[in-house]
């Protein structure tokens, strides 16, 4: 039987960045072999600290609206039952993972469990990382990465864990998409003048055809030959 392949769109929104800086919305959505599920995980908490003004103009949380919110002890048990095992894909998760990994730090510092890092309990995959590998120009923030692949991003009026979640797995399908046809065999790759038919989702969503020119196959098959050689 094939394993099944978890994905976690991972994303966070904090107080600001910087040093002492705290995590105050946790959000992911949970895609099965590539297809998204009901199974999402999002928490407003209370970061204990008050919120920089152009940290809460980006995603629009308050303090009113985190003051009788759990804190993060309260919360990172499941949390971290929700993401191990599974693959975390995060957009610049550099940052992410360092904010998490801070709290989870915090919590032993102040005489609570050890919970140790975040990489411990899943693999970390960094889409921005990917998203420079595959587009060699360009910006990468997420909401170009949107605009370049026709993903709808007309709800993000305000950063939001859970939405960026949503949005990052479209965008990350489509940006993986090509790997599929550049190893299928007996595919017929047609030129960049042909159109190629569009491929939608399980949700209707548009996604990109990514087409293999004869040039870049016959690139690929002379670096084949040569690893063969070696």
């Amino acid at each position: 039987m094939t394993e099944r392949i978890r994905q976690i769109f991972f994303d966070t929104e904090t107080t600001g960045i910087g040093r002492g800086h705290r995590i105050l919305e946790l959000g992911a959505v949970e895609a099965i072999d590539r297809q998204l599920t009901n199974n999402t995980f999002h928490q407003i908490i209370n970061p204990e600290r008050e919120i920089d003004e152009v940290a809460m103009k980006i995603h629009g949380i308050t303090h009113e609206m985190v003051k009788d919110k759990p804190l993060f002890v309260d919360v990172v048990e499941d949390f971290l039952a929700y993401i191990e095992g599974a693959e975390v894909i995060i957009h610049n998760a550099a940052f992410d993972v360092k904010m998490v990994n801070e709290e989870l730090q915090l919590l032993s510092q102040e005489g609570g469990k050890n919970y140790g890092k975040i990489n411990e309990y899943c693999q970390i995959t960094d889409s921005l990382s990917l998203a420079r590998k595959v587009l060699k120009s360009g910006k990468h923030n997420l909401d170009a990465l949107c605009d370049y692949f026709h993903v709808d991003r007309s709800a993000r009026e305000k950063h939001s864990a859970v939405l960026d979640c949503s949005l990052l797995f479209h965008v990350y399908i489509a940006l993986t998409s090509g790997q599929r046809e550049l190893f299928a065999e007996g595919k017929k790759h047609t030129s960049s003048k042909e159109v190629a038919q569009p491929v939608r989702d399980y949700q209707g969503i548009v996604l990109p055809s990514v087409v293999v020119l004869p040039e870049e196959h016959q690139s690929h098959h002379d670096f084949m030959q040569r690893l063969s050689r070696d």
